[in-house]
């Protein structure tokens, strides 16, 4: 059976957890108008998964470490593991997932995967904290990968959202490649005109936009002159967008890592954007969800 979600509230938003993959999966306003995806079938049934151990897709689904070769899905297995709570209260929660046989099989680590939500207001806080509780360094990449409305609930069409950057954003893009989920070599010119981008349902008929060079630690999601939402991403140093053509969600994606690069064959140690833990050391990786009124 499944967990059943968890709520927590501020007066100003409710958000709603699925054990499941400490997803994310509703996220309300004070008047109940919901500010994620719908999560039509037609489309996509994710919500916001995590992204561990590592970000993307691996070339041929598997990494390879100390000359063996793992097994490892898109983005990882988080997504598909229950979390446990550990640490709750009408506002805020905290979730774990802990290394055990059935991950080690694939990601042979002594791994703690803390996920923290917190309401605070108008402000959603997310904090997710990678532990190595092994005896060697260990290969890492993280990310987030929520869909928010599109269009919002506050009026005005899809086509008059903006996403507006904290700072203009004139760096090429990487795009997707011809194999399925990897990394172009090449780059494509930035569609943002200054700081703000007007994203279109075409913009994404070749996969995702992904950002490896962005100056922005964060930006506003929505119509100009209506409530928006504000995106933080203090942590991590890449973006992605992507939704498929046509649905009613926007998957605005802050990532430590990505996809391994077309024609990849090396260990994972060679992976883009893949990190080192220290034995004994943790990282985290802080996304902030806010909900500006005017």
């Amino acid at each position: 059976m499944n967990n059943p979600w968890i709520t927590i509230a501020s007066p100003e938003l409710t958000a709603a957890i699925n054990p499941l993959g400490a997803e994310l999966s509703s996220l309300r306003d004070g008047e109940g108008r919901e500010l994620m995806t719908d999560a039509d079938p037609r489309w996509w049934t994710g919500q916001a998964p995590l992204l561990f151990p590592f970000v993307g897709r691996s070339r041929g689904d598997v990494y390879r470490y100390r000359g063996h070769e793992f097994p490892m899905a898109q983005h990882g297995f988080a997504r598909r593991m229950g979390f446990s709570p550990v640490d709750q209260s009408d506002h805020a929660v905290t979730l774990r997932l802990e290394a055990d046989a059935q991950t080690r099989a694939a990601y042979p680590f002594d791994f703690r995967l803390d996920m923290r939500f917190a309401l605070a207001g108008a402000t959603l806080a997310m904090t997710a904290t990678v532990t190595n509780r092994g005896e060697t360094d260990m290969p890492f990449s993280f990310g987030y990968h929520p869909a928010f409305a599109w269009p919002l609930p506050y009026g005005g069409e899809a086509e008059a959202h903006r996403i507006v950057f904290e700072q203009p954003e004139p760096a090429p893009l990487r795009r997707v490649g011809e194999e399925p989920g990897l990394i172009a070599p090449d780059s494509i010119p930035s569609p943002v005109d200054g700081n703000t981008l007007a994203p279109t349902h075409a913009m994404f008929a070749g996969d995702a936009l992904i950002w490896d060079r962005i100056e922005s630690r964060s930006l506003l999601w929505g119509v100009p002159g209506r409530p928006r939402l504000r995106i933080g991403f203090p942590d991590t140093p890449w973006l992605g967008l992507w939704q498929k053509p046509g649905a009613h969600y926007l998957c605005i994606e802050p990532w430590a890592g990505m996809a391994d690069l077309v024609g990849f064959t090396g260990d994972v140690w060679d992976k883009q954007g893949i990190m080192a833990l220290l034995p004994g050391d943790a990282r985290s990786f802080r996304m902030d969800v806010s909900l500006l009124k005017d």
